[in-house]
């Protein structure tokens, strides 16, 4: 997710979403620049006319020139004024302190609320499949606001790239190959959909990790275009067990119980994506896709998505085991309860490790909580 939006705030519907970076990670001043662009216009507005600064120039003014002390009182008066209106632009009307006026432009926090209009769900729902898919859906608003929209609304890209794997997968079936083809189709859509990023996240996590280097450095080989033998083994062992469970699924469960996997699978990675945006947790750089979208969801909202994924996918699984409802319904609701478990404490070593979280980590909680559920449905 380290892809950032191409020049301007008009977008192709690239990736650019959670799990990416390469390349893509150069392009990512684009974010930082526009928070910062934020904070200078804050400075410019009206605030900036009653700054201590300013009105402390006048006093100083007037004693140089040899005014009178009863002017130099009413300047002093003046500057007064304008500290006290300066008090006031920082304090909302609730009372609560905000940011003062004029602060230098990338101080913000990136997990502080956007200042941003609300955005629609439209908004919401283009930025997630602008940002998590290959779709050219195009991207209208590239900010915090439309972020955090975008990454509840993440389920639902997972969703359709779940029911487009599950297609490729069932239409081989059809055509009388084996399982195994279908399976591989089946783990072949989603990272065709996604150019990989999220893959390709998952293998420069595993580098940075597996490195033993502090942070800094950690992050450096995360950054860098190619893959170490770390971020390999775990992409072969990654993709293996995918195709492997996809393959006993179609085997011995049937058409139906395969589709669903790759659907449920695929939901609950993004998901996993919705969790690690929530606000309690941090970026671990100041720039790039995974700063701008890092700290944007409300905990509550994060927790709801999540739960209402986990029994969607439990009433569904009932559904398909018709004939033995309650171990079916379990059987799904505790893949998606375990993916995100897992993908949780991938998050949560990642940010005791980096210090936060980037957009390679986005993708790899996603291929955890996918690769984690599917596991757990193998084993019934």
């Amino acid at each position: 997710m380290n892809t950032a939006p191409p020049d301007g705030p008009s977008h192709d519907g690239g990736p650019g979403g959670p799990g990416e970076s390469g390349p893509a990670d150069r392009r990512s001043a684009d974010p930082a620049r526009m928070e910062g662009d934020g904070q200078e216009q804050v400075g410019n507005g009206p605030a900036d006319s009653g700054s201590t600064g300013s009105s402390t120039a006048e006093p100083a003014a007037g004693a140089d020139s040899g005014a009178e002390a009863g002017s130099e009182a009413g300047s002093a008066a003046d500057a007064d004024s304008g500290a006290e209106a300066d008090s006031g632009a920082g304090t909302e009307a609730d009372g609560s302190p905000t940011e003062q006026a004029g602060a230098a432009p990338g101080t913000e926090d990136p997990g502080s609320a956007s200042t941003s209009a609300s955005a629609s769900a439209e908004e919401g729902i283009r930025f997630a499949l602008g940002t998590l898919t290959v779709i050219p859906v195009g991207v209208p608003r590239w900010d915090r606001e439309s972020a955090r929209r975008g990454m509840e609304w993440a389920p639902l890209a997972g969703l359709i790239v779940g029911l487009a794997a599950a297609a490729a997968g069932l239409s081989l079936l059809l055509l009388g190959t084996s399982a195994l083809l279908a399976a591989v189709a089946s783990v072949a859509v989603p990272a065709v959909l996604t150019r990989a990023l999220h893959l390709d996240g998952l293998a420069d996590v595993a580098d940075g990790l597996g490195s033993a280097m502090p942070a800094d450095e950690a992050l450096r080989i995360m950054k860098r275009s190619d893959i170490g033998p770390f971020g390999v083994l775990t992409l072969v062992l990654t993709l293996l067990a995918q195709t492997a469970v996809f393959n006993e699924l179609y085997s011995e469960g049937g058409w139906a119980q395969g589709a669903l996997a790759v659907v449920v699978s695929a939901v609950t990675a993004r998901t996993a994506i919705t969790l690690a945006a929530r606000s309690d947790v941090a970026a671990a750089r100041p720039e790039g896709l995974g700063a701008l979208v890092a700290g944007t969801v409300p905990v509550r909202t994060a927790v709801t998505v999540a739960a209402g994924v986990a029994v969607t996918a439990g009433l569904a699984g009932g559904i398909v085991n018709w004939w033995s409802p309650l171990p079916g319904a379990l059987s799904y609701l505790f893949a998606v309860v375990f993916g995100l478990a897992a993908a949780e404490g991938l998050s949560w070593h990642c940010r005791r490790r980096f210090g936060g979280v980037t957009g390679d980590v986005f993708g790899a909680v996603a291929e955890c909580a996918s690769t984690t559920a599917l596991v757990v449905l193998a084993f019934g």
